[in-house]
């Protein structure tokens, strides 16, 4: 078995993993300037995600982490590549957690509302910059022969980038909005599912040109059946959200983004990260993985953690899948942690 084929397509099943759950936090995150009509209201969308929204994250620990250790060559050539845009990731994630602790330590409007925006820009950035990077990865980032990145900023934020940057925006946003729909009840509900339509109509044109430009230009047989599954599901979820079937809305979402991650990572293959200025100073899953040993010894330790770390999460889901309403949220108290918390 090639080891290091298998750990490519583990590291883009924790992204996926990693984008599916941390991708509808940023949304609820998002919408607090259009479904907050109130300081109740924002704790409840807060609340939706309370229990799960530090969990999500931890995928893009194990996946930093597993493309390390898997991909020596590759992480490195990333992260100091695409530093500055991993920085500012970095840093919203760090406001935004801040945020969900802080605002409600006191009572002033003028406190909770610096909080909230750090809640939206915090996941608003974040929601951008991971499309606009492996929007880069799949097109190509010039690279010298020693695989380090000879580019500037200024050549990461082309057309084809900002468009990946806006679809996966788009795509979180819209998640998010389907999972408060499937989250709550009453007024904030429908207008959730109002919103959810609305932004569905604007992520359907958004991915799908996105979608058929990375076939076109950089897509393979499997990358384009993939991308045609991923718009059949959004399609289909969108369907489902006219129909108010918020769950099977949902689970379509999740296939959407899921399935176009997939298509991405599909699209490399076998490349882990094409060089734009010469193909020879290519990163291929060959040349930049680590030993057999050390993929080995992954493998194993996978086999055990994974399935641990996947079943906890589907516990701690199962256990807080309640609805929330503006009558389970109770006066809240200066120090009070946020209900679900």
């Amino acid at each position: 078995m090639d080891l290091g084929l298998l750990w490519f397509w583990i590291v883009a099943g924790l992204f996926v993993g990693y984008f599916v759950l941390d991708g509808f936090d940023f949304g609820v995150g998002m919408s607090l300037p259009f479904l907050g009509k109130d300081d109740v209201d924002r704790r409840v969308l807060i609340n939706t995600i309370g229990p799960v929204w530090d969990l999500n994250e931890t995928w893009v620990i194990v996946a930093g982490a597993s493309l390390f250790a898997a991909f020596p060559e590759w992480y490195a050539t990333m992260f100091s590549g695409f530093y500055l845009a991993l920085l500012l990731i970095l840093l919203a994630l760090i406001a935004r957690g801040v945020s969900f602790e802080y605002r409600h330590q006191r009572p002033e409007h003028a406190w909770k509302r610096r909080f909230d925006t750090m809640i939206v820009v915090g996941s608003a950035v974040p929601a951008f910059l991971w499309g606009v990077a492996f929007a880069n990865v799949v097109r190509g980032v010039p690279l010298d022969a020693g695989h380090n990145l000879t580019g500037s900023l200024l050549d990461l934020l082309n057309p084809y980038a900002l468009l990946g940057g806006l679809t996966t925006l788009v795509l979180f946003f819209t998640h998010g909005v389907v999972f408060v729909t499937l989250k709550t009840d009453g007024e904030m509900r429908a207008r959730a599912h109002r919103l959810a339509i609305g932004a569905g109509v604007v992520t359907i044109v958004v991915a799908a040109a996105f979608l058929l430009w990375t076939t076109l230009a950089y897509g393979s047989i499997a990358s384009a059946l993939l991308s045609a599954a991923a718009a059949v599901a959004l399609v289909g979820s969108f369907l489902a959200n006219l129909r108010a079937r918020s769950g099977v809305a949902f689970a379509l979402m999740a296939v959407t983004i899921g399935v176009a991650v997939l298509s991405l990572f599909s699209s490399l293959v076998p490349d882990v990260m094409p060089a734009s200025n010469d193909a020879a100073n290519s990163l291929t899953i060959a040349n930049a993985s680590s030993s057999q040993y050390t993929l080995t010894v992954m493998s194993w330790t996978a086999l055990v953690f994974l399935p641990l770390i996947v079943g906890y999460q589907a516990w701690t889901y199962w256990i807080f899948r309640k609805r929330i309403t503006r009558a389970s949220i109770p006066v809240e108290p200066v120090g009070a942690a946020p209900a679900g918390r």
